[in-house]
């Protein structure tokens, strides 16, 4: 029987030293608790309920976050989705529209994701106030988009955003210049939520503030924040009562995610007679996508998988185009009734994304968040619709602020469409170098916006400016040397041409 020994043994270290961890585990969250505790009693009291739910919610995150180890999805149980859980974007179009198409409008909630601020192209304040057309903004294209829809069709779609403790204050200042438009604009915000030191596990954070050497403390725990915080609000009951159904939510710099009214009469109308709960806008990807979420089938329900939920040996085959062909655009419709009963359930589960930061004075965090698109696996009867790549524009670099600025796009009242002139419908590759990653810069570069109508790619790099009336067609890489200098003359057509070394045309 002696053989038998060491594997007793084996088996009690292993139940020891899971034992032992959950011991830590317990002892953390205390700590965490503790710590929560003393910055809630550092809250002024008109801010005290709200304080305490952001609290909350984040202390449920983390036990979560500590329960849960390693990429949440068993690669062997993913599937592709069936068939009809996906369904082409034509097919729903083809159904038409009903003449009562205003009643189903006024349904609708229109919900912006408006929590992020400009830092990545180098602006201060809210992103949504970057100008990317004739002088407007993502906000100003938005709003008259809405407007376009209720004045056309008599109807009152309100406008809601999302916004975060970053963005709040200056994106209220700026509503007001849009109190004469007939959209109705709500707001509300997202959570604030401590960010945690990556060695300890505790809050970085001393107190409420978020000014002074606390500013780096907090963070907005991603868009997957949506559901808790729109109940929160109340302003989700308030809109249930005006009697909406669906809310169309998207990234507020996405400027392809205008109100599809095929879409929407999809939801409201279903062929089947029953309706979706919760519909994803999914776009096939290209090479430049393949890091993007995809619609599974997992456990029988539809699921996104997201990259960083993928065991490290499947990377690669997650990031093929042949098997997972689709990504999501993060367009969704949802039903605000079924938002209503989860929330109330408790019952909106999203993987947690452990988002790893660096602190201007050095010191290593992470932060904990959710993504909003996630939830689907919640939902009844969920629906993915393959769509349009025009219903993925996003501006995220002044790469796309080029494309979006150029000849290659129309603006029609507040909407980007892709250029009749264009003779194939793919948008070229853009590559700005580093020379143009803020906006100021970009825009000091170009004296006015080059034709691209004829353009397959462009690669800039180096100190180089464009004059005024430059036409871009084929592919054109311009390359400055470090010390030199690239001025493209005013009226320059370059076609197919590489163009590097130091070239200066001066006027005389």
């Amino acid at each position: 029987g002696r053989l038998f020994v060491p594997v007793s043994g084996k088996a009690m270290t292993q139940d020891g030293a899971s034992q032992f961890q959950e011991v830590i585990r317990q002892e953390l969250e205390l700590s965490v608790k503790k710590e929560l505790e003393k910055i809630l009693t550092t809250a002024p009291s008109h801010e005290f309920e709200h304080t305490k739910k952001d609290l909350d919610g984040f202390r449920k995150l983390f036990h979560r976050f500590l329960q849960e180890k390693g990429p949440s999805v068993d690669w062997g149980k993913i599937q592709r989705p069936p068939e009809d859980s996906i369904q082409p974007y034509e097919k729903i179009k083809a159904r038409g529209l009903p003449d009562n198409i205003s009643s189903v409008l006024n349904k609708l909630v229109v919900v912006k994701l408006n929590g992020g601020l400009g830092t990545s192209m180098g602006c201060k304040g809210p992103k949504s106030l970057i100008g990317v057309r004739n002088e407007n903004t993502f906000l100003d294209l938005t709003v008259q988009q809405i407007e376009h829809l209720n004045k056309t069709y008599n109807t009152d779609v309100p406008l809601v955003l999302m916004n975060s403790f970053n963005t709040d204050e200056d994106t209220k200042k700026i509503l007001q210049k849009y109190s004469h438009c007939r959209v109705k604009i709500y707001t509300f915000n997202q959570s604030r939520y401590p960010r945690i030191n990556k060695e300890s596990l505790l809050p970085v954070a001393k107190d409420v503030s978020y000014s002074g050497e606390n500013t780096e403390a907090w963070y907005p725990p991603g868009h997957g924040d949506i559901y808790a915080s729109f109940y929160n609000s109340g302003l989700l009951d308030t809109l249930i009562g005006e009697g909406k159904e669906y809310i169309f939510v998207s990234n507020i710099d996405n400027l392809g995610a205008t109100v599809d009214l095929y879409i929407l009469n999809h939801l409201m109308n279903p062929p089947n007679g029953k309706r979706c709960e919760f519909v994803m806008e999914v776009t096939n990807k290209t090479r430049a996508d393949v890091k993007g979420g995809t619609l599974t089938q997992y456990e029988g329900k539809l699921r996104l998988v997201e990259i960083a939920q993928v065991p490290k040996a499947h990377v690669d085959e997650f990031k093929s185009v042949s098997k997972f062909k689709i990504f999501n655009t993060n367009n969704l419709w949802i039903s605000l009734a079924a938002v209503k009963r989860l929330q109330e359930q408790n019952a909106i589960d999203m993987e947690i994304i452990v988002n790893p930061k660096t602190l201007d004075g050095g010191l290593n965090v992470i932060q904990l968040e959710t993504a909003v698109g996630a939830a689907i696996k919640s939902f009844e009867n969920s629906l993915g619709i393959n769509v349009p790549r025009s219903r993925f524009l996003p501006v995220k670099t002044t790469s796309d602020l080029l494309l979006v600025m150029s000849n290659l796009y129309s603006l029609n009242a507040g909407s980007l469409t892709m250029s009749e002139k264009r003779e194939f419908p793919t948008v070229p590759l853009v590559k700005l170098g580093s020379s143009f990653t803020k906006v100021q810069d970009y825009l000091r570069r170009f004296e006015s916006i080059p034709d691209m109508l004829e353009l397959d790619h462009l690669t800039v790099s180096g100190d180089v400016t464009f004059g005024k009336n430059v036409s871009l067609k084929g592919t054109v890489i311009i390359i400055a040397n470090h010390g030199d200098r690239i001025d493209i003359p005013p009226g320059a057509v370059l076609e197919n041409k590489i163009v590097s070394g130091n070239l200066r045309i001066l006027d005389h």
